[in-house]
């Protein structure tokens, strides 16, 4: 086939195996493109024992980076049922268990880092309020990456003073922090010398990110000193709720709460008590005697709740964080014990900040969202002791609670209040005619059960709503069990909500140390990556490309006349579908030549599509999300076939980041190929 040659550097042919499709050439509306051939269909997934991954590392160290919480765990490869948490954190809150850090960040003016987790928001607290102007302080600042639909390196955060920051440079501090800290904690307890190289890395996201939000982790942790960029295979993403699931696998059965094991009304056990207190004490409990050691002690092959299982049973884990829900459906492959994704993580930002924002809403119907913008600009110090306030009652709020929740006001609020408004807070509340909340003496807001039962609903309605949904899925049907982890999954009310709207068709777990059960998993992932043998594309991803023009068939607008021959220009050539089954180590292989000689660098844009029914990269719901680069180094004089060089790249979609490699076939050397979802 003639060569389509294009006067720019990101033109290239298909070659080899798949000479039938010449590239989409720039003269495409709006595109500049290159091709590759059809996919061919992955085979499916064999049900084979893959062999575990030989161990080059000497220790991981898991990265548990939440929305309102964070921290870390490590295994050493030699002792890997051992998993040891991390010390205890300086600060902290009365009656909560510090085991992880607030997710705060402190900057000083000059934008260098001073602090994170209890101590960031402690110094911020103590801070001189026209001096706190001048510091940035971030709280939760990781749901603007869930958020953010453009995601660039150039993506800003603002603090809570109102000044901005580059967002990768945030994330690159808390990283850094975690990182010094931890690699302290490892070397403490290790009887060798450890070398950089002898430590995998492992930084959890939610399982409903896309490529782009996963890439800008890893970028952060690359400018964090993690890793080198020349060394991409030290650090693993994990998704959280996949995470969660590998923890699951190890559970015995006293380290669960079964909520389908004990008759309830209303929160209640027969006799009266209080089931998901209880419940919590008698795990908090067990917590609180294991503290001493920090470590945990899994089992070496699948625990006693995964013996009741039989091949094909399906199970989903529902991951309710601070930030996000996050769905997995997986079955359970005996007797290996490996994991299969069954359906494409789903989710949404239902996590427990959902409350948080309901109490801000509400703060602002009683006194005015001017007043509380005003407020957390000039006294953004007094800002964060109400919300930690709102949060330590809010840990305490359980279904047929009979008494009132006292929230105290700052003083710099009752008198910001005063001033600004000329009437106190009280009066103010009993204009509001809000009856479910009150006041306090005692310079309190009481707020009633009916209060804190209307700021959780529309949170848990949410994610009960995405669990139904998801469980009439024909791919989910006859679960038997819905794991329910992370942090927001401590709390009584939206247990109790679960069970009484789900109760009857699965059964409810709750591991006991469930906001810690994704870092432990997210250590185990990183112990064995090979763990979950088969995933679900979340999206089709694809290139455009030519292919011979049919009359009738194609739209007239997408012909192209090239050296006498007719083609169809922006047919989207699919690498993989939606919700295909892709097993670990499946591979996509391509090959590419060079439109012209000395051509140095290959770049293929990338389109995805949130259906599989997308023709051309032109239809709705089809957009360049990313590109693939590839480095030609220059030939060698006189090597054979120079002027034609044969490019074959492999795509791997399996993992929980797309990865490409390519070689130049010629020389059978390495070519330095990148794929980059963050610079569109």
């Amino acid at each position: 086939m003639a060569a389509l040659l294009q006067p720019n550097i990101n033109s290239l042919q298909s070659t080899g195996e798949n000479r039938s499709v010449p590239p989409s050439p720039s003269c495409s509306p709006g595109r500049n493109d290159c091709s590759i051939a059809p996919l061919t269909p992955s085979p499916s997934p064999r049900a084979v024992l893959r062999p575990r991954v030989a161990r080059p590392f000497s220790v991981v160290v898991a990265i548990d980076f939440g929305t309102t919480s964070s921290g870390y765990a490590f295994s050493f490869t030699q002792d890997p049922e051992a998993i040891h948490m991390m010390r205890r954190w300086e600060g902290g809150d009365p009656g909560v268990a510090n085991q992880k850090s607030p997710t705060c960040l402190l900057l000083t003016p000059e934008l260098r880092f001073h602090s994170f987790g209890f101590a960031a928001r402690d110094s911020y607290h103590d801070l001189d309020p026209e001096e706190a102007r001048h510091w940035l302080y971030f709280d939760k600042f990781k749901m603007k990456i869930h958020s953010t639909s453009d995601l660039t390196m150039e993506t800003e955060l603002e603090a809570v003073s109102g000044r901005r920051v580059r967002a990768i440079e945030v994330f690159a501090h808390a990283l850094r922090f975690f990182r010094e800290h931890a690699l302290k904690e490892v070397k403490d307890q290790s009887s060798s010398v450890l070398e950089g190289d002898e430590v995998r890395w492992v930084i959890t996201v939610p399982a409903v990110w896309r490529q782009p939000a996963k890439q800008f982790m890893r970028e952060a942790a690359y400018l964090a000193g993690l890793v080198s960029p020349d060394s991409p295979e030290q650090l693993l993403i994990a998704l959280e709720p996949e995470a969660a699931s590998i923890y699951c696998r190890k559970l015995r059965l006293h380290q669960v709460i079964d909520l389908s094991t004990r008759p309830t009304a209303n929160g209640m056990e027969a006799d009266g008590s209080r089931l998901f207190d209880s419940s919590f004490r008698q795990a908090r409990e067990q917590l609180r005697r294991s503290r001493h050691s920090r470590t945990f002690l899994v089992e070496s092959g699948t625990g006693e709740l995964w013996s009741e299982m039989q091949t094909g049973d399906r199970y989903i884990v529902a991951d309710c964080g601070g930030g996000t829900v996050d769905l997995t459906v997986h079955q359970i492959e005996q007797p290996q014990g490996t994991l299969k994704e069954l359906y494409k993580a789903s989710g949404g930002p239902y996590g427990a900040v959902g409350v948080d924002l309901a109490f801000e809403a509400m703060l602002c119907q009683i006194f005015g969202a001017d007043f509380i913008e005003s407020f957390k600009a000039k006294r953004p110090a007094a800002w964060v002791d109400l919300t930690i306030a709102f949060e330590a009652r809010k840990r305490t709020a359980a279904p047929g609670r009979a008494n009132a929740l006292n929230i105290s006001l700052p003083f710099s609020f009752i008198d910001f209040y005063k001033r600004h408004r000329g009437q106190s807070v009280e009066t103010a509340l009993r204009k509001s005619n809000m009856n479910i909340v009150k006041w306090s003496s005692q310079g309190m807001l009481r707020l009633t059960p009916e209060a804190m039962k209307e700021l959780f609903q529309p949170t848990i309605d949410n994610i009960i709503k995405h669990i139904e949904e998801l469980m009439r899925k024909p791919e989910v049907q006859g679960v038997r069990f819905l794991f329910l982890v992370g942090g927001f999954a401590e709390s009584p009310m939206l247990q109790q909500a679960v069970q009484a709207a789900l109760g009857r068709s699965c059964r409810i777990i709750i591991p006991q140390d469930v906001g810690l059960t994704i870092l432990k998993g997210a250590v185990l992932f990183g112990l064995d990556p090979t763990v979950v043998r088969v995933r679900r594309c979340p999206l089709t991803y694809g290139v455009g490309v030519l292919n011979r023009f049919v009359e009738g068939r194609h739209p007239r607008d997408k012909l192209l006349v090239k050296e006498g021959r007719e083609w169809c220009t922006d047919i989207l050539d699919r690498f993989v579908a939606v919700d295909q089954s892709v097993a670990l180590g499946e591979v996509v292989r391509r090959s590419y030549t060079p439109a012209r000689p000395g051509q140095r660098k290959i770049i293929i844009n990338i389109y995805c599509s949130a259906t599989d029914d997308a023709v051309y990269i032109t239809d709705p719901g089809v957009r360049k999300c990313g590109a693939i680069t590839l480095d030609l180094p220059e030939p060698a004089p006189g090597t054979a076939g120079a002027d034609r060089r044969e490019i074959r790249t492999t795509m791997q979609f399996g993992d929980t980041e797309i990865k490409v490699t390519a070689v130049d076939v010629v020389t059978n050397r390495s070519v330095r190929a990148a794929i980059d979802f963050l610079s569109n």
